[in-house]
């Protein structure tokens, strides 16, 4: 059989890409290396009774547009959003964080007034941002060395986005997006604890520091997500991220799609030019009229096609893209609930993510460890429970802790991670949250640790990078992931790229499956059935 497309990997966006072509009519099929789904979108029973969310562990930057049009609430997907946060500080106190504005301000002003009165503007001037970059994530990244008239439209297009905005806006804007976090957040306020919890997110899964130029952009990449229309809220997926991808298998297979797990690709078949199929590692052929690759760039093109077949200066530009690994994970089943001796019993901020690193200069120290080649001995952890929203996802009682933790390098001083070195990570990590929680460690049933290391070789991420790129201005829209090849093609005919080193970059968002599907319909002059028009209305 020729399949029309030959999808590899079976992570969200592969499923997403995989989807909307079988919906269009196209005969599709996913071949995926692991005897599971789902990529970094994962679930897994690795204890008795408790599902790990493995990977990646909250949703947000999911678009709404790609739940719609495949169904997925049909298939079973929900999304429970989260209540609060805390950031823990030195001397026993905390900074709450809640779904409500003017709570969050309210909680602001106990530390700082001035900061309180900040926090409007800095919320406000953050959505502006967001509003700004938003329509463009399901839009085909234009070339500008292209005079190809769609090019020239888009970047009509983009032009006038820009010229809508005031002439201190536009220098804002650009401003914002090389700027680092912490010269931004410095614009608006003075607790350090204030700003630390704000830049949480411009350095999670970054190899760069809160005073790097570029990070605060990955704030932005993480803020203008949304949950039931709130821009910016965050979210569980009922039963684990893996639900995510288990809604998308269902989706696919309603459409007529196939799946085909436990034997990974070996080698992308190109003849004269053309990409004809794959053969995988059990030495099985699967031939098709195109193939489109989940995998990073990197890993695409530098180990499954031969180089041979790929211009030398594509072959320099991909080598040159920039994957780094600078995190870990700990998966922890619990006996019971933590006790954090900061926090009120039953207050809402144990329902969200929680911090430790009460400062940007904190921040910047774990990083200066990943620089030296080392995991940071004071971590940065975005720790959540899941399963105080879901308890779904362990027995009565029992709750399911994650842990995601800056910075962990994908080499330890130039070697090879090994156990000692994992279980040193861990170590560091634990006694941390039992800083704050005494007794926590004796609730342990159960750890789960992913170093670089283990999300390199049991996800495919290279280096464990979990965006599959750093998310920096030189690796963006049409940059990304190189210069003249942003729009989902490569040099070898038929042979597509659909995973998170395209635009618009990584996390759990489906834009970028979605938008390489929309890339090849075009191509083979096919209507883009049941797909919702980013063209349409913004």
């Amino acid at each position: 059989m020729i399949y029309d497309a030959v999808i590899v990997g079976a992570g969200h966006n592969g499923l997403v890409a995989a989807s909307y072509l079988a919906r269009a009519g196209l005969k599709v099929v996913v071949v995926e290396k692991n005897d599971w789904i789902g990529g970094a979108a994962v679930s897994r029973e690795l204890y008795p009774g408790f599902t790990y969310s493995n990977c990646s562990y909250v949703s947000s930057l999911f678009r709404p547009e790609i739940m719609r049009d495949l169904e997925l609430p049909r298939h079973g997907l929900q999304i429970l959003p989260y209540e609060g946060g805390a950031l823990f500080t030195e001397g026993g106190d905390y900074l709450g964080m809640f779904r409500n504005h003017d709570a969050n301000r309210r909680e602001i002003e106990r530390h700082s007034p001035r900061d309180a009165e900040a926090y409007d503007r800095y919320a406000r001037d953050v959505l502006r941002h967001c509003r700004f970059i938003r329509p463009m994530l399901l839009r085909t990244a234009a070339d500008p060395a292209s005079f190809r008239p769609r090019d020239i439209a888009e970047l009509a297009w983009l032009g006038k986005q820009m010229f809508g905005l005031s002439e201190m806006a536009m220098y804002d804007m650009i401003r914002f997006w090389t700027m680092s976090i912490a010269d931004y957040l410095d614009e608006y306020f003075e607790n350090p604890a204030v700003k630390a919890y704000q830049a949480v997110a411009s350095i999670i899964g970054t190899a760069l520091g809160p005073m790097s130029p570029g990070t605060a952009y990955v704030l932005l990449h993480h803020a203008m997500g949304d949950v039931d229309g709130n821009v910016g809220a965050w979210g569980f997926a009922r039963g684990g991220m893996g639900s995510i991808t288990k809604a998308l298998a269902a989706s696919l297979k309603a459409a007529g799609g196939e799946i085909r797990t436990g034997s990974g690709v070996e080698r992308i078949l190109v003849s004269n030019g053309r990409a004809t199929g794959v053969v995988l590692e059990n030495g099985d052929e699967v031939s098709g009229r195109r193939v489109v690759s989940n995998m990073d760039v990197k890993r695409t093109f530098l180990k499954h096609v031969d180089e041979d077949e790929l211009p030398a200066s594509f072959v320099k530009r991909v080598k040159n893209f920039k994957i780094r690994g600078s995190s870990g994970k700990l998966n922890i089943a619990l006996d019971r609930a933590p006790r954090f001796t900061a926090l009120p019993e039953g207050a809402p901020n144990m329902k969200g993510d929680l911090h430790f690193t009460d400062s940007i200069e904190k921040m910047e120290r774990a990083y200066d460890d990943w620089k030296a080649g080392h995991f940071s001995r004071d971590p940065f952890q975005d720790m959540m429970i899941p399963t105080m929203i879901d308890p779904t996802m362990a027995p009565p009682g029992k709750h399911f802790m994650s842990c995601f933790i800056q910075y962990a390098p994908p080499k330890i001083e130039g070697q090879d991670w090994t156990d000692a070195d994992r279980d040193a990570f861990a170590k560091a990590c634990l006694d941390q949250i039992e800083a704050h929680a005494p007794g926590f460690k004796d609730s342990i049933l159960h750890v789960e640790v992913r170093t670089p290391r283990e999300l390199e070789r049991e996800v495919g991420l290279t280096e464990g990078n979990i965006f599959q790129g750093e998310l920096t201005f030189d690796q963006l829209l049409f940059n990304r992931p190189v210069p003249g090849y942003a729009q989902y093609r490569s040099p070898i005919r038929d042979l597509w790229i659909c995973g998170s080193s395209t635009h618009p970059g990584g996390g759990v968002m489906g834009a970028p499956g979605r938008n390489a599907a929309a890339e090849i319909l075009r191509d083979v002059k096919m209507p883009k059935k049941d797909m919702s028009d980013a063209y349409a209305v913004l």
